[in-house]
């Protein structure tokens, strides 16, 4: 009987270490848990839509520069960039033939924070347009830039 020997079952298969299939889907299960906090953590901070975002980062960069530049062309920027905000707000029917004192009217008309554009929004009309040796109150501008970024911020085109 010695060389009869009792048969033994197979080895337990080992959990660790995983096979192939089983990192992948480790890693994607990891990849989709960092992208939906992303997602959530990007929604909260930016829920602006597309356009609205890379108006309000223009803004804040103009708002940098008035320290570093001269006021004219940081005004002429605003002003460039307020008319493609309203252009892709409300359309460019509606706004691109709007000039002078009937732009600043719309400004002030579409702008549900009751911001004074027509009073202080003359500077956009005038200093883009002035002479190089001209400066401006640089602390007009930043209430402009201010109430931009507040506009950009809000969904509605009031005609």
């Amino acid at each position: 009987m010695d060389p009869l020997r009792d048969i033994r079952g197979i080895d337990t298969v080992s959990w660790w270490p995983l096979a192939p299939g089983w990192w992948l889907l480790l890693i994607g299960i990891a990849l989709l848990v960092l992208l939906v906090w992303w997602a959530i953590r990007r929604r909260r901070l930016y829920p602006l839509g597309r356009w609205q975002q890379d108006a309000r980062r223009h803004l804040i960069d103009l708002k940098r520069r008035i320290k570093q530049e001269p006021a004219k062309p940081v005004a002429s920027d605003l002003s460039e960039l307020l008319r493609r905000i309203a252009i892709a707000r409300c359309g460019r029917s509606m706004t691109a033939s709007l000039t002078d004192e009937a732009w600043l009217a719309w400004l002030q008309r579409n702008d549900s924070s009751g911001f004074p554009w027509q009073e202080k929004g003359r500077l956009l009309l005038e200093l883009p347009y002035a002479p190089p040796d001209r400066s401006a109150d640089n602390e007009t501008l930043v209430q402009l830039i201010d109430a931009a970024i507040h506009w950009v911020s809000e969904d509605a085109c009031h005609v």
